[in-house]
Formats: structure tokens, C-alpha cells, sequence
């Protein structure tokens, strides 16, 4: 059977140029990869949901054939998140399910905190919303061991060296690595990332994520930096791999006080950090399930 997605580009109003996998007709659901991944994260999905909703997955600023301009200063999280509400205008939409899983699940919740008019519900997938990470960068030590490699991305090139050698083995190890379920990624899946790298500047642009945003971004202190402080009113499912190498499950606890709107969570014990790849049964049913029962905002 072949494969539902189809390959567009799209042309934001600031210009910038994005690839998408595109599946399906309906209502929109916007699909935000991770690093290091790309739109392939998100392929269990596009298969599940496909008959019911128009999942576009794009290849997010930087990575595979999307446009990756120049400099830190361009993957800042307002620049991402101007992205997403960019690519739901050119898509004919005024909002849509927003979706997103590692840097993905960040601007997932930095789109529903900024930019609240263009999400009418949130899917995150092993992401602490941002407030939370923040403090836990601050305060929690053992995420700040956790974390160790956010701060050795800020150093310049060494980090884009160690990873493109031997044929980006620290890409496979972090991917095969991270997993519980250890036969989730065949030879063929891991093509797909290391495509995502292959142009010259795909792998300091995405690494740039993380140089552009530590400091000003989710290492924001509260009170300092006014969208991060904002309840979300869009109904928001939270799925959570319990067995997380990089983050710890007590930043999912008591975040109920963050919204205004829904707010649920759904951990999956048997999971680590890819859990939409790991789980993709559960987490299409979970998924499913929450669009069917829970009315836009």
C-alpha cells in the first residue's frame, strides 16, 4: 500500500520557504518534529490520522529542504513561532490542532502561549512546558545534569563536528539509544534523519535552537518575559514516555494552575523519549480519542 503523505513547498509571508509531508483532507493538524529528527517523526501519525484530518508535517525551519538562514538570531522562538502562524494562513486556515514533540512540543507551547488565536487545541509529546523547564533549568538539579548537552551546543562548531562523524553515529545513538522499545527504528527510518542533515548549514541551524533560546527563551525567569507567564486556553493533551533519558516526569506534576482551558495527561510507562515512534498505537488512540471528545477553543 502506498505511503498517504505528499511533499509540498510553501512559501511563508516573511518569505521563508517550507517543506511539508501532507496527508489527508479535513481539518488541519500542524505536526512539529523534534532534533534530532524531521518530518519522517511523525509518519505512525499521517498513516492513523490521515482519513479524518489534513496532517501536515513540515521539515521545521533549518532542517531538509525547508530554507535555513543564516545566523543564531534566526531561530529564535518568536521566529518559530511566526512559522506555524504563517504556514496555517498559507494553508488557508485561520487555526488548527497544533502538534509538536521535543523542539517541536516547545514551540507547540510557545505558539499556544503567543500566538493563542492560532491553536485551537494542543498536543504535546514529551515537552515540559516551557514555564516548567525554565525553573527546572534553574532549580532542579537533576534536570540540570539531565540537560548537560544544552549547554555544550553553545559552543561554537565542535558540537556540528562530533555529530556528522562517522556518518552522524551520535544522531543513531541518541535516537536508538533514548529507545525502551528497541526494534523502533530499522535502517531505513534512520535514512530519513540523517537526510534531514545533509545540507551544509541543516545541522549548526538546528543546533542554533538551542544557542538562540537557552537564555532568552526557556531559561526565561518569570516576570521578565511576559508570554511564558500566560495560562493556555486551548484544550491541551500532554503524552508523556515515562522512561525519558533527557527529561524527568516531576516536570509534568501540578501544572494544572498553567491553563485556563482542558488540560489533561497521558503517561505511558513502557516508553522513553521518542514515544510517538515507541507507542504509536496508544499514542494515535490517545490522540484520536482527545480530537473527537474535545471541542475546539
Amino acid at each position: 500500500m502506498p505511503e498517504p503523505w505528499r511533499f509540498e513547498k510553501i512559501t511563508l509571508k516573511s518569505g521563508l520557504t517550507l517543506r511539508v509531508a501532507r496527508a489527508g483532507v479535513g481539518p488541519p493538524i500542524i505536526m512539529l518534529h523534534g532534533f534530532p529528527e524531521c518530518w519522517y517523526s511523525w509518519r505512525h501519525q499521517m498513516r492513523a490520522l490521515s482519513d479524518r484530518y489534513d496532517c501536515v508535517a513540515p521539515e521545521m525551519r533549518g532542517y531538509g529542504e525547508s530554507d535555513a538562514p543564516v545566523g543564531v538570531a534566526n531561530y529564535t522562538l518568536d521566529k518559530l513561532v511566526g512559522d506555524v502562524a504563517e504556514l496555517i494562513e498559507a494553508l488557508g486556515h485561520k487555526r488548527a490542532t497544533v502538534v509538536g514533540h521535543d523542539w517541536g512540543g516547545g514551540v507547540a507551547w510557545a505558539t499556544a502561549l503567543m500566538r493563542p488565536d492560532v491553536v485551537e487545541r494542543l498536543i504535546v509529546m514529551n515537552c515540559p512546558h516551557l514555564e516548567r523547564m525554565s525553573h527546572a533549568l534553574r532549580r532542579n538539579p537533576r534536570q540540570m545534569l539531565r540537560s548537560w548537552y544544552m549547554l555544550f551546543f553553545q559552543i561554537p562548531r565542535l558540537p556540528e563536528w562530533l555529530f556528522r562523524r562517522r556518518n552522524y553515529q551520535a544522531l543513531v545513538d541518541a535516537l536508538r539509544n533514548g529507545t525502551i522499545q528497541k526494534n523502533v527504528f530499522s535502517d531505513g527510518d534512520l535514512e530519513y534523519f540523517r537526510a534531514a542533515f545533509r545540507n551544509p548549514y541543516s545541522l549548526t541551524a538546528a543546533i542554533n535552537y538551542y544557542r538562540a533560546n537557552f537564555r532568552t527563551g526557556f531559561m526565561a525567569r518569570p516576570g521578565t518575559n511576559s508570554w511564558i507567564d500566560r495560562k493556555i486556553s486551548a484544550p491541551t493533551l500532554l503524552i508523556w514516555g515515562e522512561q525519558d533519558f533527557a527529561l524527568g516526569k516531576e516536570l509534568t506534576y501540578g501544572m494544572e494552575p498553567l491553563f485556563t482551558g482542558p488540560f489533561e495527561i497521558k503517561y505511558i510507562p513502557d516508553s522513553g523519549h521518542w514515544v510517538q515512534q515507541e507507542k504509536p498505537e496508544l499514542v494515535n488512540q490517545y490522540v484520536r480519542d482527545f480530537l473527537n471528545r474535545t471541542p475546539p477553543a
